[in-house]
């Protein structure tokens, strides 16, 4: 990643960290005192994710870690991996409290074989993360790289189709970004961030990347993996349409006609 890119986003991350630990979208309080407690996001794909007791996995673009936590209840020993040193910290102190034995370590994507090694039985990447990275065939050969032979690749994603809407059109539907992936990145300069919080931010500018579904499932199939699974939701955690959207049991739909529109997709490919 172009390092003015890579320290853009690392200080937006940094900046909104401890913000989204104190968000209620998070419920780390909840985490914390209730040891049965899973994250939505994990919660919503365990049909999907299936038993993982006694397996080793890495997380990687964990933020706080609240899904890394949750998968580690699942009986998973886990492993955290990001490159916003204050979410790093904030995971760590997460996990103390809620007793986890998860290890975190701070490291950017393309950097992760070389931080913590291979030979993972699975690797989960949760919904929100790939949009940050500029390249999804590196980012699919780091995957393979983390795998053992047979070992799995667990992706939730916001679908596209979804992202590549203009989310401040309320009176339209208008195609604002890209669908396919560009060589240079999307510029944002917002002052918020997409939970529910009051703190007024000073590290704004942001930088992403589109990746097309076609784009993702060749990443995966050229790096070696074998696509096992793959299913579209009209359902995401957050609320990325506002205005148009309603909350259900941890999950955002559209209001009107949510059979229109996919919102994510759940993808799983195993090493061959």
């Amino acid at each position: 990643m172009n390092d003015e890119h890579y320290a853009i986003n690392r200080a937006w991350w940094d900046e909104r960290a401890p913000a989204h630990a104190s968000s209620p979208d998070y419920a780390v309080q909840e985490l914390i005192t209730d040891a049965t407690r899973l994250s939505d996001v994990v919660r919503f794909d365990l049909p999907r994710l299936g038993d993982i007791k006694g397996q080793r996995g890495i997380h990687l673009q964990c933020h706080i870690g609240t899904d890394t936590i949750s998968l580690d209840r699942l009986g998973a020993t886990m492993t955290g991996l990001d490159f916003s040193s204050e979410s790093i910290a904030i995971a760590r102190r997460i996990a103390a409290d809620t007793g986890a034995d998860v290890t975190f370590v701070e490291a950017d994507v393309y950097s992760a074989p070389a931080a913590v090694g291979g030979g993972f039985d699975f690797v989960f990447t949760g919904i929100g993360a790939l949009c940050w990275l500029p390249d999804v065939p590196r980012w699919a050969m780091t995957v393979a790289e983390l795998l053992r032979p047979d070992g799995r690749l667990f992706l939730r994603e916001g679908h596209p189709m979804l992202l590549a809407f203009d989310e401040q059109r309320t009176d339209e539907w208008v195609l604002g970004y890209p669908y396919f992936e560009q060589s240079e990145p999307g510029h944002s300069d917002a002052s918020g961030t997409y939970v529910d919080s009051e703190v007024e931010f000073g590290n704004n500018e942001a930088r992403d990347w589109s990746h097309s579904l076609g784009e993702v499932i060749t990443a995966v199939l050229e790096a070696g993996l074998e696509l096992t699974m793959f299913v579209e939701h009209d359902s995401v955690p957050w609320e990325a349409l506002p205005g148009r959207m309603r909350r259900d049991d941890g999950e955002w739909r559209l209001i009107d006609h949510p059979e229109r529109l996919p919102l994510s997709y759940t993808l799983q490919a195993v090493k061959r």
